[in-house]
């Protein structure tokens, strides 16, 4: 039977160590990253709610033209008629 080498023993604890040590860097760095993606989907929601929001005013703005515009076209044939 063989005796176990200590020299070799300890390698193997520093590289299970390094690898543990890998992994848990690579799991903040997801969750870091994961923030990052919340963050952004906040803003676009936020962003696309403010467009929703001036798209909402430039389109009554738009019929409130157009009701004018009728309203003086009318208002122009009634004096020529």
């Amino acid at each position: 039977m063989t005796q176990p080498d200590p020299v070799g023993d300890d390698r193997v604890v520093r590289l299970l160590e390094e690898i543990r040590d890998l992994q848990q860097e690579q799991g903040r760095r997801s969750a870091e990253a994961l923030r990052g993606q919340q963050e952004s989907i906040g803003l676009q929601q936020a962003g696309l709610r403010r467009v929703r929001v001036i798209l909402g005013f430039a389109a009554a703005a738009l019929l409130l033209a157009v009701g004018m515009l009728v309203l003086l076209v009318v208002r122009v044939l009634a004096r020529l008629g």
